[in-house]
């Protein structure tokens, strides 16, 4: 009997396995969004502790016990906000991070405006990836519209017919051979050169 057999260092890890990237796409924005709004609400307090001590003139704040997290999202806004990081496919949740975090560091919002702001980055990604799908979907169109327009062209070109070199004699080519041309009967004069 083997001491790998004991250890079990030949199973794969299953608990990866199970996870599904739409899963792992939430659960990153969501923890993401729980960090910027903690350092949201940790300057915020930092910023009234400063004006309290300007204010006053004297620093308090080594007897101020603050709790770790006093601001949470609502249970509804969670919801919407984890619907539209469903529609984030795998490949954009780093830019879309690195978006708001941009606009985190851009605006320095309150604790309050953290989701909004959250929520406009997950909107631009969504536009964004709706309009390169779009322009997918258009590409794949106009493909397969040439391709059957050169499909036609190269057919109507391997067929062509010329009038003019032509072995067949019709009747109406005989016809118009042995008749004089008509005179115009417009009012216009008919200008003609000499032979």
């Amino acid at each position: 009997m083997s001491l790998a057999s004991w250890f079990r260092w030949n199973e794969p890890p299953s608990r990866i396995s199970q996870r599904n990237p739409t899963e792992m796409v939430v659960e990153t924005l969501m923890m993401e969004l729980n960090w910027q709004t903690k350092q949201a609400e940790k300057q915020q307090r930092e910023r009234e502790n400063e004006y309290r001590k300007i204010k006053t003139g004297v620093d308090y704040g080594w007897l101020v016990s603050y709790p770790k997290h006093s601001y949470d999202i609502s249970p509804g806004e969670r919801l919407q906000l984890e619907d539209m990081c469903t529609k984030i496919h795998p490949s954009y949740c780093g830019p879309v991070i690195l978006r708001f975090r941009q606009l985190v560091a851009e605006y320095d919002p309150e604790v309050q405006e953290v989701s909004r702001l959250f929520r406009s980055a997950l909107q631009e990604a969504v536009d964004k990836i709706k309009e390169e799908e779009d322009a997918k979907k258009l590409a794949r169109q106009w493909n397969t519209k040439n391709k059957t327009s050169l499909s036609l062209t190269t057919f109507k070109s391997r067929s062509r017919i010329s009038p003019f070199i032509s072995d067949i004699k019709t009747i109406s080519e005989d016809v118009e051979r042995g008749t004089q041309p008509t005179r115009r009967v417009w009012s216009m004069p008919e200008f003609r050169n000499a032979k």
